[in-house]
């Protein structure tokens, strides 16, 4: 059985779920007939596990109770919730056909590039069961029974039950649109949750939470760039559907941040240090694993599809390091041990080494050749 996948090479992350930098030494149409068809296309070599010492498991239980007024008010009650159908034609409506219609008059508008985002988007939104699984691995925060009431585990599926809505809106909106090869786009969201992803997090909730911290700004920003290129092509409507999702993954961005801000407050030398950890082996995308079948290169040629657009680009990832670097007043850390410190240098040094590598990724975006996605009817 041959097995495919994004080819290796050391390229620029610039969306949102791939933002930077890294050197893979993966491996492309490896044959084994004792792996099947959900075994990942790349070599995982940051399988590093429960790194975290047992006494800073007690850190966490200790913030149970701050858990549990901070962060639980981030989430909104069920019946105050946006619903995907609140956006979308009502099947059991006698306007239903006619609403459809209208909905795909406005989509014929779009470019195929634009729906080649908002289908990659949509598809590493449905990958959640992955990103659900990457939380409940995490030491002294995960759902140990799956309906713990501890307040970490009710946010864990709290968030998760947030999150679902947007890649059922964004699925639904593509189906009706006619723009896209929904079968295409199922099998490459089934490649995707079967492969999984490493997330190089370590079952350590420091280094999740910082990594999350990072990845729900990115997304905000790149939901906020889909609603601004569709209201400028004239898809009101599903300009508010990408700005609404853009404002949940704001308010997720805002409590993941908290999170660390608290852990900078109670144990800065142990957040710093796992900040610069990350930063090391840089953010990577959740759906670095995707594949429709096809394209060895779809990771790739997403990402540059992406820079393009301007929709997440090099020049966003320097700016989202910078924010919050500035948020966390990582400069302002005080009582380092010596590897603290260096980690601290390191960290408020690097928006400025990204920087550099801005004009380099827009331009090699504008070079690659046009390239023809799987999940779009040309």
């Amino acid at each position: 059985m041959q097995y495919h996948g994004p080819c290796t090479r050391n390229l620029l992350f610039l969306h949102p779920w791939f933002q930077v930098s890294i050197l893979f030494s993966g491996f492309r149409g490896l044959q084994n007939t004792k792996r099947g068809s959900y075994w990942p296309a790349k070599e995982i070599h940051f399988q590093a596990t429960h790194s975290m010492p047992p006494e800073k498991i007690e850190i966490f239980k200790s913030m149970e109770s701050w858990a549990e007024k901070n962060l639980l008010k981030h989430l909104k009650p069920v019946e105050k919730s946006w619903q995907p159908q609140d956006f979308l034609p009502r099947a059991d409506s006698e306007g239903f056909y006619e609403q459809v219609e209208e909905l795909r008059e406005r989509a014929k508008e779009l470019p195929d590039d634009y729906f080649v985002v908002l289908a990659g988007d949509m598809i590493t939104e449905e990958a959640l069961p992955t990103y659900q699984t990457a939380l409940n691995t995490l030491d002294g925060v995960r759902d140990e029974t799956g309906a713990s009431l501890s307040p970490w585990a009710v946010w864990n599926r709290g968030w998760t039950a947030e999150e679902n809505r947007h890649g059922d809106l964004l699925n639904k909106y593509l189906y009706l649109s006619g723009r896209v090869d929904m079968r295409q786009i199922e099998k490459t969201i089934q490649y995707l949750i079967g492969c999984g992803m490493d997330f190089k997090c370590e079952n350590n909730p420091y280094n999740f939470f910082i990594y999350t911290s990072f990845q729900e700004r990115a997304t905000f920003i790149s939901h906020g760039n889909t609603a601004r290129l569709a209201r400028r092509y004239g898809d009101n409507k599903l300009a508010h559907i990408c700005g609404t999702i853009a404002a949940d993954e704001k308010r997720h961005e805002i409590a993941y941040t908290m999170i660390v801000e608290k852990l900078f407050e109670i144990d800065p030398d142990t957040t710093v240090l796992a900040l610069a950890d990350m930063m090391r082996k840089k953010i990577v995308m959740p759906a670095l694993l995707i594949y429709d079948g096809q394209d060895d290169n779809l990771f790739d040629n997403y990402s540059a599809v992406a820079q393009k657009l301007g929709v997440y680009t090099a020049k966003d990832y320097a700016e989202n390091i910078e924010f919050l670097v500035g948020r966390w007043n990582v400069e302002g850390l005080t009582g380092l041990s010596g590897e603290g410190r260096r980690a601290q240098d390191f960290v408020c040094r690097l928006p400025a080494r990204i920087r550099r590598l801005e004009e380099r990724a827009q331009e090699k975006a504008n070079k690659a050749p046009a390239i023809r996605f799987s999940w779009i009817r040309y």
